[in-house]
């Protein structure tokens, strides 16, 4: 299958084929990378370093390289892929998502923003001779932010950030499998991951266009929205643990493992959501849960359940975390059982630069047939994590929302339509070269020696 190309944006306007030729490309390559998938029946999955994602990466990074790019598969695994600028060995502006999924997932969350970066830097490209671009482009395809596999997320996007943690070697898959092995088995070397890693001289920034997965454009009949930050998540194993035993146990005697748990379910959820009409910024969400011995006439020895707690700020969220230790400690005490906890992920809130919100703004309004005093472009809080939040470490960031029906995500019923991702396109197309515009005028330093090569 050959690649299509994207028309830029200025042949359209010289009387080519119209705008929307470079969104129904991103819309039909989605729908082709749905395809490469661990799930029969149309479903959608693919993890971290599985033969699913080899095969995105080889696809993608045909994509890359028929859009002028030069390309690599970095250390981490990542797809990347670099335009240069009017020399070698100049800073870099990223542009990134994921490609990686849940298990039955849509068809945009990721990798819609990875096909728009595409589609944008292929439109440079064509457009904007490399004498003119003050900076170096580079569109990053990350593989693994959703944590589906090993259970730790932002694995690609924290290794470029250079934060990658050595303990994650020996986390393991459903099937036994360590990280340490899964890199020897995709033909990476476990030893050379730091090498993925980026500094703050190579970069000058980072743009992520991602569905919003949430309802907020969709309800305000908004095609695009404006990041401001992103909410910082902890994530806990929880165990309570009590004594199995026969139905038929009186009350008094009983010590059940299932009824504390639910009683501490409860307790975050009250804890999170704060008393009515004082809202916390806070969202707690309990997704998995196991009932030992699980038979239908035994009363539940051991509850194991996770908790995922996002915040706007961290502050309140370690303080929502607090109360939410004390009264799973009392709820224990009362009942006669033993809860423990270990914490599995914590990453901080990210907030995106005023420059960075200012140029992905005045994007939008550039695809806006608008009168001058029209209302800005809306501003939108993300509940979800991002790719953005671990590039976040090593420079400033910024995110473009597209609306997604209903605000369905990570499902696969997940939905966009062409003409928002055409505006989608212009957008982070104009954002790109208003940012080139303010990086010539401050004559942004050369980067790191040789921080063009792959």
């Amino acid at each position: 299958m050959s690649p299509e190309p994207i028309t830029p944006r200025s042949s359209a306007i010289a009387g080519g084929p119209p705008a929307s030729t470079a969104a129904s490309v991103v819309m039909n390559r989605c729908d082709e990378l749905a395809t490469h998938s661990a799930l029969p029946d149309g479903l959608i999955e693919r993890v971290y370093l599985s033969p699913q994602h080899a095969a995105v990466n080889a696809r993608t990074g045909q994509w890359m390289r028929a859009a002028g790019l030069t390309t690599w598969q970095d250390p981490a695994g990542n797809q990347c892929a670099r335009l240069d600028g009017h020399r070698q060995g100049l800073p870099a502006l990223l542009l990134a998502s994921h490609l990686d999924t849940v298990p039955s997932a849509g068809r945009y969350d990721g990798i819609l923003g990875v096909l728009i970066a595409l589609a944008v830097a292929e439109r440079i490209a064509a457009s904007v001779p490399a004498a003119d671009r003050p900076v170096a482009l580079e569109v990053l395809a990350f593989g693994d932010e959703e944590g589906t596999r090993f259970g730790t997320t932002l694995l690609g996007s924290r290794a470029v950030a250079g934060t990658w943690d050595p303990n994650w070697w020996t986390l393991e898959d459903a099937d036994g499998v360590t990280l340490h092995d899964a890199y020897l088995a995709f033909g990476l070397d476990p030893a050379a991951v730091g090498a993925a890693a980026r500094t703050p001289a190579e970069l000058v920034g980072y743009l992520e266009a991602h569905i919003e997965q949430g309802p907020v454009l969709d309800e305000a009949e908004l095609p695009l929205g404006v990041v401001t930050s992103i909410a910082g998540a902890r994530r806990f194993q929880i165990v309570v643990e009590g004594a199995a035993g026969h139905s038929g146990t009186p009350w008094a005697r009983r010590r059940d493992a299932l009824a504390g748990a639910s009683e501490a379910v409860l307790a975050i959820e009250r804890i999170a959501r704060g008393d009515a009409g004082h809202p916390t910024g806070l969202i707690a969400t309990v997704g998995h849960l196991v009932v030992f011995p699980d038979a239908v006439n035994v009363i539940a020895g051991r509850v194991e359940f996770s908790l995922d707690l996002r915040g706007e700020f961290d502050d309140a969220r370690d303080t929502a975390w607090l109360g939410i230790k004390a009264a799973m400690t009392a709820m224990s005490e009362r009942r006669g059982l033993q809860v423990t906890w270990e914490q599995t992920h914590s990453a901080s809130a990210a907030h995106c630069s005023e420059r960075m919100r200012g140029v992905v703004a005045a994007g939008i309004r550039s695809t806006e047939s608008a009168e001058p005093d029209a209302a800005a472009p809306p501003e939108l809080f993300s509940m979800a994590g991002h790719d953005a939040m671990a590039l976040a470490a090593v420079t400033e960031i910024g995110m473009l929302f597209v609306r997604c029906a209903g605000g369905v995500s990570h499902h696969p019923d997940e939905s966009v339509t062409e003409a928002d991702v055409a505006r989608a396109i212009d957008a982070l197309e104009a954002a790109v070269l208003d940012l080139f515009e303010q990086y010539r005028a401050e004559a942004v330093p050369v980067g790191a020696e040789g921080s063009d090569s792959p």
